[in-house]
C-alpha cells in the first residue's frame, strides 16, 4: 500500500473542516473563493502523492475515482437537481398540526423516492404556503429537516448520497430498504409524534399573523412530465442489479464499464430532456439556478480526490497505519455495531454524510458481499449513522441549510446554529440512540 502513514489523511481533515468552518466564521471569503480553498486541500494530497509514487500512478487513481466514483454521483445528482427543479406543487391546505404532520410524512416518502435535496425542494414551498398565517412556524421546517432531508433518504440510492456511493460499491439497489425499513420506520414515526405534540402547543399558544397568502390555488402539479422523468431515473439506476451489459473500456489502465457508461449517459439524457419539456415559466416559479449543484459538484470533486488515501488506509485494517482504530472499532475480530452507528453518525452530524461513510465502509472491509452478507449488521448501523445523524446540524447535509435559506428568503424568523442543535439535542438525539439501543446492539 502506498500511503504507509496516517498523515496522508491530514488534507482530507482539512478539507472537512474548512467546508465545515469556514461558511459559518467567513461567509464572504466562502462564498466567493470555496473553489480555490476546497482545490487547495485536494493539491495538498495530489501534488506529494505525484512526487512521491509518480505522475503515472497518481494520474491512474485519480481517474479511477473521476469515472468509477465521481462521475456516476454528480451525474445522478445533476439528474435529480434538474428533474425536480421542473416539477412544481400549487396550493397548500391549512397549516393546522394534523395538516403539518401529514405533510412532513408524505415529503419524508418523498425522499426516498426522488433524494432528500429533491424532496426538499420540492415539497418544502406548500408546506411555507400552508403555514404563512402562523405568527410563529421556525420550529416547522426544523422538524421537517429531520426526516424530509435526512431520516427518510435511508432506505434507497436514490435517497441520499451515502446510500448511492454504496451502490457504486457493490450494495444492492434494494438492500437499504430490506435491512433499514424497521429503524427508519420507528423513527419518523417517532419524530413525527414529537412534532405533533410540539407543534399542537405552539399552535395553541401563540395566535395567528394575518399573513395569509392573497391568492388561494387548487392543489394541482406543474411540470408533470418530470414525474416520468423520476420513475426514469430510478430505472437507470436500477438497471445494473437486473441487466448487464458485459465489457469496458480501457482509460489508461482505468477499466471503466460500459454498464456505468450507459447509467451515465442515461443520466444525462433524462436531464436533457427535463430541461427541454419543462416550460421555463416553472423553472423561474421555482427560482431554479445551477449555483447549488455546481458548488456541490465542486466541493465533492475535492473530497474525492482527498478521499483516496484515507479509503486505501482503511481498507487496509490492522495492516495498516489506521491499525489503532481498526482495533477499537472491533472485538476479537467482529465490528462493534454500536460504534458503526454513532462514528458514522457523529461525523455526518459535523460534516458531511457520503465521506463518512466512505470512511467506514472501507474501515469495516470495503467488500460488500461481506458487508451485505455476514456483516449485513454492521452495514446497517453505518447507512444508518450517516443517514439519520445528518439531521444534528445545518451542516450535516446540503439539503440543511438549503432548506434553512429558501424559508428565510420568506421573511420566517429560523433557529440560529446553536439554537437548532437545541432543537435537535432535546428532540432528536434521545431517539437516535434509542434507535441504537433497539436495532444496533
Amino acid at each position: 500500500m502506498p500511503y504507509t502513514n496516517l498523515a496522508w489523511g491530514l488534507p482530507f481533515i482539512g478539507l472537512l473542516l474548512t467546508i465545515a468552518a469556514v461558511p459559518l466564521a467567513v461567509p464572504g471569503l466562502w462564498s466567493r473563493h470555496y473553489g480555490k480553498l476546497v482545490a487547495f486541500w485536494a493539491l495538498a494530497f495530489v501534488a506529494p502523492d505525484a512526487l512521491i509514487e509518480g505522475a503515472g500512478a497518481a494520474s491512474r487513481r485519480l481517474l479511477d475515482m473521476a469515472v468509477n466514483t465521481y462521475l456516476p454521483f454528480v451525474l445522478l445528482l445533476g439528474a435529480l437537481f434538474v428533474i425536480t427543479g421542473g416539477l412544481r406543487i400549487r396550493g397548500a391546505p391549512h397549516g393546522t398540526p394534523g395538516v403539518n404532520t401529514a405533510l412532513l410524512a408524505i415529503s419524508t416518502a418523498v425522499s426516498s423516492c426522488i433524494g432528500t435535496p429533491g424532496a426538499s425542494m420540492l415539497m418544502l414551498r406548500p408546506l411555507v404556503r400552508a403555514n404563512r398565517h402562523r405568527a410563529r412556524a421556525g420550529h416547522v421546517y426544523v422538524f421537517f429537516i429531520f426526516p424530509v432531508c435526512n431520516i427518510g433518504g435511508a432506505l434507497t440510492p436514490l435517497g441520499n448520497p451515502p446510500l448511492f456511493l454504496g451502490y457504486l460499491r457493490g450494495v444492492p439497489f434494494f438492500w437499504p430498504v430490506l435491512h433499514l425499513f424497521a429503524p427508519t420506520a420507528a423513527l419518523v414515526a417517532a419524530t413525527l409524534a414529537v412534532f405533533y405534540v410540539v407543534d399542537r402547543v405552539i399552535y395553541r399558544l401563540h395566535p395567528k399573523s394575518g399573513d395569509i397568502l392573497p391568492e388561494i390555488e387548487k392543489l394541482s402539479v406543474d411540470g408533470g412530465v418530470n414525474l416520468l422523468l423520476l420513475l426514469g431515473a430510478a430505472l437507470a439506476m436500477m438497471l445494473r442489479s437486473f441487466w448487464s451489459w458485459p465489457g469496458a473500456l480501457d482509460l489508461y489502465g482505468v477499466r471503466w464499464s460500459f454498464d456505468d457508461i450507459l447509467a451515465d449517459a442515461l443520466f444525462i439524457l433524462l436531464g436533457a430532456l427535463s430541461l427541454k419539456l419543462t416550460h421555463q415559466a416553472t423553472r423561474q416559479e421555482n427560482a431554479f439556478v445551477w449555483t447549488p449543484i455546481v458548488e456541490i459538484s465542486i466541493l465533492f470533486a475535492a473530497i474525492f480526490v482527498a478521499l483516496i488515501p484515507v479509503d486505501a488506509i482503511m481498507a487496509a485494517g490492522q495492516a495498516g497505519p489506521g491499525h489503532a482504530l481498526f482495533n477499537a472499532m472491533f472485538d476479537t475480530g467482529r465490528p462493534v455495531v454500536p460504534l458503526f452507528y454513532l462514528l458514522p453518525g457523529l461525523l455526518s452530524a459535523v460534516l458531511d454524510n457520503a465521506p463518512a461513510y466512505l470512511v467506514f465502509f472501507g474501515l469495516a472491509g470495503d467488500d460488500a458481499k461481506l458487508l451485505t452478507g455476514p456483516l449485513a449488521l454492521t452495514l446497517a448501523a453505518i447507512s444508518a449513522g450517516a443517514s439519520y445523524f445528518g439531521a444534528m446540524t445545518y451542516i450535516g447535509n446540503a439539503p440543511n441549510l438549503m432548506v434553512k435559506s429558501i424559508v428565510e428568503s420568506y421573511g420566517v424568523r429560523m433557529p440560529n446554529f446553536f439554537a437548532y442543535m437545541a432543537w435537535s439535542c432535546l428532540c432528536l438525539l434521545p431517539l437516535l440512540l434509542a434507535v441504537m439501543a433497539v436495532f444496533f446492539r
